[in-house]
């Protein structure tokens, strides 16, 4: 049985304070205008538009550069496996920064931030004539990536209400799909120095908007700024939405709460315990497989029996994704939080099952492939020696394409969007700039550790073993969501960090 977050109250935190707004005054903050609101949080999630493009930026140009006439920019394997991982490193990097950017600059600033090292980044690229240029390119788009990708969730949830904020905050992931989509198309179209030259557009884009944008009313508050904070607050509600109690209940929690956290307050329970809920999620968000399995999709996919192009079973798994983090985006205020994490964590536990055992145990391609061997693929072991050859015609072999758009969907309805949204609305004020931080460094370190062990796994054991592993992780992240992840769903993040104050340990009892 959930228990309602609604009836946690504290000495910390009155859920239900003696002054209550009246009828009239409810209404009209419970219905708010919240078009400014959508306005802003177009606005900054244009940084995961420009993230999601940069993430899978090499995927048209590492095949391009292979067979650069240019000896400076032809890549060798070795070269091409760093040109495609190092953005990782810049990502963790950048999330270490958001540590400090967060609340020194604020949310909205350091998204703002952000636009520097991306522009310069693309324009590496753009005007590369060596490998360094490139590696350097790559590193500075990662850095913003990482950077935005621990600023934006934040922003968009302490400017959002509590009835829209699940919606929006899968926003953040939507982008970031349709900017790998957007680089996918333009990939067909544009020269890899063009590409570099398009990825500048959003990043433009999102300053000029941003400039418009009143920064979160929470982290003004935070900072003695109480008139800006009141002002930016009525401008995202609407002219016509009474702030004031919304105001007065956000200001209340902060006054009773220091500026920074002290190393003494993080030893207190409702302290350290969302902060290592939100860092598990984001572990074992990455541990289930995404990275690596995004990143070597295509030689994957030509490393085993199919019946459509790898290429186009590429396409139709990114079309998936994107369906699913849409589908998320309506359900996730309607749902809830943790039914769709039950929902997704099985929905890739059975694809991730069915990928190793179709690897293990199903027919093995009939011809190898270049790109295979490019990415280290062609000596996989697919199991027994004596697995029989795929025909064209076998709908078995449709097996990869319909268990890899059901991971897909599964992650892009669940542990994709909804790891962000939790690690915004459930990190205390206090910590929350750095604690967010925090979880990017330690999502994109594990990014960058599984992309690189991938392949010498592959060729150690066999392309079924990755895939036993994750489906694993997914069966250990059932366990988790039920013993430590709360529902969110319809709360203040007032409330929110009430329930942590209260010492209790589930809502499930």
């Amino acid at each position: 049985m959930q228990e309602p977050l609604l009836g946690a109250e504290g000495p910390d935190y009155d859920t239900f304070p003696e002054k209550s707004p009246s009828p009239g005054e409810r209404t009209r903050v419970g219905a708010p205008q919240n078009k400014r609101v959508f306005l802003a949080t177009f606005a900054a999630v244009l940084g995961n538009f420009s993230f999601g493009y940069a993430l899978v930026y090499t995927s048209p140009v590492i095949p391009a550069l292979e067979h650069s006439l240019d000896p400076d920019l032809s890549l060798t394997k070795t070269q091409a496996s760093w040109f495609g991982s190092v953005f990782t490193l810049g990502a963790a990097a950048g999330g270490l920064s958001a540590m400090v950017l967060n609340d020194l600059l604020g949310r909205k600033l350091s998204i703002m931030f952000s636009a520097v090292p991306s522009a310069a980044g693309y324009a590496l690229m753009a005007g590369a004539h060596g490998f360094w240029m490139l590696l350097l390119g790559r590193t500075l788009t990662g850095f913003a990536g990482g950077l935005t990708a621990a600023c934006i969730p934040v922003y968009v949830s302490e400017i959002a209400t509590p009835s829209v904020r699940g919606a929006l905050g899968a926003t953040p992931q939507l982008m970031a799909v349709f900017g790998s989509l957007s680089l996918y198309a333009l990939g067909l179209l544009l020269p890899w120095r063009w590409l570099a030259v398009a990825g500048e557009g959003p990043v433009l884009i999102m300053i000029l908007l941003l400039s418009f944008m009143p920064n979160s009313p929470r982290f003004l508050l935070s900072r003695g700024r109480d008139t800006e904070a009141l002002r930016a607050l009525a401008w995202l509600r609407g002219a016509d939405t009474d702030v004031r109690w919304e105001f007065q209940q956000i200001q209340d929690n902060i006054r009773r709460q220091s500026t920074h956290m002290s190393w003494a307050e993080a030893r207190n329970p409702h302290m350290y315990r969302p902060i290592l809920i939100a860092l598990l999620m984001r572990f074992l968000q990455q541990l289930m497989g995404i990275t690596p399995i995004l990143v070597y999709l295509q030689p994957i996919f030509e490393s085993t029996a199919v019946l459509l192009p790898p290429k186009d079973d590429a396409a139709i798994v990114g079309a998936v994704r994107l369906f699913s983090v849409l589908i998320a985006a309506l359900t996730m205020d309607l749902a809830g939080r943790k039914v769709l994490l039950f929902i997704s964590a099985t929905i890739m536990f059975a694809a991730n099952l069915t990928l190793g055992l179709y690897v293990h145990l199903g027919p093995k391609p009939l011809t190898p492939n270049s790109t295979m061997s490019t990415m280290g693929l062609q000596s996989v072991p697919l199991g027994d020696t004596e697995q029989p050859l795929a025909t064209p015609s076998s709908y078995l072999t449709l097996l990869p394409l319909v268990a890899t758009m059901l991971f897909i969907m599964g992650y892009a309805m669940g542990w994709g969007p909804i790891t962000w949204l939790l690690m915004s609305e459930i990190l205390p004020l206090q910590a929350r700039g750095v604690a967010s931080g925090l979880c990017v460094l330690v999502s994109w370190l594990t990014a960058f550790a599984l992309t690189k062990s991938f392949l010498l796994v592959v060729n150690a054991f066999g392309l079924h073993v990755p895939f036993f592993f994750f489906a694993a992780i997914c069966l250990a992240s059932l366990v988790f969501t039920g013993c430590w992840v709360p529902e969110t769903k319809g709360r203040s993040l007032e409330q929110i960090e009430s329930f942590f104050r209260t010492g209790r340990r589930s809502f499930l009892h």
